[in-house]
């Protein structure tokens, strides 16, 4: 009967305790590359080109009057291991009316792991959407990524 009043106490002064127990992080960091190799992976950036289209929907009834591109807030370059100058990889995606890229798909792949790296990238990019008369609209995008 006395550890039934007792628990909520022993929980009280418990949650406090592991509170205060300093947490200790480790990060990985691959050794089988050296660092001055990550760095220069890092400072190569690769070179990029973009084209945006309207989606057409069937439901649309007015032509776009004022039509506004979307505007790329973050999207930041993928990390590219391979440095062969013929290395070319285009992409297809959609940027929705929340301004996330959505369905990211290859249309032309390299077939090395630089294009999941390049899809997870693509997938993380955010823009302020393309606009039609004012309302936020769904836009295509291409881009196409290469090491030259």
């Amino acid at each position: 009967m006395v550890a039934r009043k007792l628990w909520p106490i022993l929980i009280l002064t418990a949650i406090p305790a592991f509170a205060s127990v300093p947490q200790t992080g480790t990060f990985w960091v691959s050794t089988t590359i050296p660092v001055v190799k990550r760095e220069a992976r890092l400072a190569k950036t690769p070179v990029r080109s973009s084209e945006f289209a309207d989606v057409p929907h069937t439901s649309a009834r007015s032509r776009c009057e004022a039509t506004q591109p979307p505007e790329a807030l973050t999207t930041p370059n993928p990390v590219m291991e391979n440095t062969d100058p013929s290395l070319k990889i285009k992409v297809s995606f959609i940027v929705g009316t929340d301004g996330r890229v959505h369905s990211p798909l290859l249309l032309e792949s390299s077939g090395t792991s630089e294009d999941h790296a390049i899809l997870n990238t693509v997938r993380a990019w955010r823009y302020r959407p393309a606009t039609c008369n004012g309302v936020p609209t769904e836009t295509e995008g291409k881009v196409e990524f290469s090491s030259r």
